[in-house]
């Protein structure tokens, strides 16, 4: 199972929307097969180890399956797992996690043990689970599985008063940074961002990040920049790059017209409700519940938010964020105007904060990565 592990973590940031599973085959305590999801329309992790096996020449009758996750039973793109292991003459299957699709947990592991296949399951299921959190929360809830990323100094600042923020952590917490892209659908920023840094946001290689790391090309990422006002500059990066058709401009519905109309004309642009409507100021808050909604419903999965302190806050005090990942650089940079990691109005009491859990603390050259669970309220 830690081998499956290990090949389903190969595929991280390819398979979406379907989540990443490890497979493999074993006759006579030898492994004849393994295989890993294909990107979305290709095969399962079971279909690569029965394919691996029958390539090596090895008959797959009377073999064990190892398998991170419960085979599917439905037909989407392709055909139900389980009819190709019944068809594959598998004795044994042995299962990391339960598919936390509604419709069809446990009804696998149903169609199986009806035809004579005996099933073990809950091995290294925590691992497995956690593995594919982003699709589990999406299968479940319709909405991404939303990350909040920022580097900051130790006291809380991702820039100075004027907005100078390269670089405040060092070049291993930025590769870091790297791959959480390459493990997310899409990416999200306020206008700011866009109108102080101009960021390309794409999911790069670097010296740090191999591409044997995820053995497969880079992502294509779809970028989102929320801009109630429709200030994006026409030759912003991500409006006039060859990667445009990837970006989407959130605006509202008080937004200019004919700036609304020039992005149009080269990018995505969604009119947005306003999180609430009874408000009639032009700068009300996006919706982002609505927003979440609507990319859910487009099978993003994952969403990394990289935006500045006002929009970090209204995902996370807004209850809208699963997770943190938070870099910390051994700087002091003070300051009441330098930019906050998360600003907006705050808790007004100690009750009212934000709860992290499953804290993990990981050490990066000087710098260090907190990657927290958000308590839901």
């Amino acid at each position: 199972m830690r081998l499956a592990l290990r090949l389903a973590r190969q595929g991280v940031g390819t398979t979406s929307p379907n989540p990443t599973v490890g497979a493999v085959l074993v006759k006579n305590g030898e492994i004849i097969g393994r295989g890993r999801t294909a990107p979305a329309g290709g095969p399962h992790a079971e279909i690569a180890a029965l394919r691996d096996a029958q390539k090596r020449g090895h008959p797959t009758r009377g073999t064990t399956l190892f398998v991170t996750l419960e085979p599917c039973c439905t037909h989407g793109r392709t055909p139900p797992c389980t009819n190709a292991i019944i068809a594959a003459g598998i004795k044994k299957v042995v299962v990391g996690a339960t598919d936390p699709n509604p419709k069809h947990a446990g009804k696998g592991f149903e169609i199986l043990r009806c035809a004579g296949i005996k099933i073990v399951s809950g091995i290294l299921s925590d691992e497995c689970a956690r593995l594919n959190e982003a699709f589990n929360h999406w299968i479940v809830e319709l909405t991404p599985f939303v990350t909040v990323k920022a580097a900051m100094t130790l006291d809380g600042k991702i820039a100075t008063a004027s907005g100078e923020s390269k670089w405040i952590t060092g070049e291993k917490a930025r590769a870091h940074g790297m791959k959480l892209r390459f493990a997310s659908d899409a990416i999200l920023v306020g206008v700011n961002t866009i109108l102080m840094d101009n960021p390309s946001l794409t999911a790069r290689q670097g010296k740090n990040l191999q591409p044997s790391t995820f053995n497969l090309q880079p992502p294509q990422l779809r970028r989102i920049v929320l801009d109630s006002r429709a200030r994006t500059p026409l030759t912003a990066k991500i409006v006039s790059d060859e990667l445009a058709t990837l970006t989407t401009i959130v605006v509202g519905k008080h937004a200019p017209k004919k700036r609304v109309a020039a992005l149009a004309k080269r990018v995505n642009v969604v009119v947005a409700p306003v999180a609430n409507s009874k408000l009639k100021n032009k700068n009300s808050k996006l919706d982002l519940r609505w927003l979440l909604k609507k990319l859910g419903s487009q099978n993003v999965t994952s969403l990394l938010v990289e935006g500045g302190g006002e929009v970090n806050a209204s995902f996370l005090l807004g209850g809208f964020a699963q997770r943190v990942a938070f870099f910390y650089a051994p700087k002091i940079l003070g300051g009441r105007d330098a930019r906050k990691g998360v600003a907006g109005d705050g808790a007004k009491k100690l009750n009212e904060v934000v709860p992290l859990h499953d804290i993990k603390w990981q050490r990066l050259g000087e710098d260090l990565l907190l990657t927290a669970g958000v308590v839901e309220s």
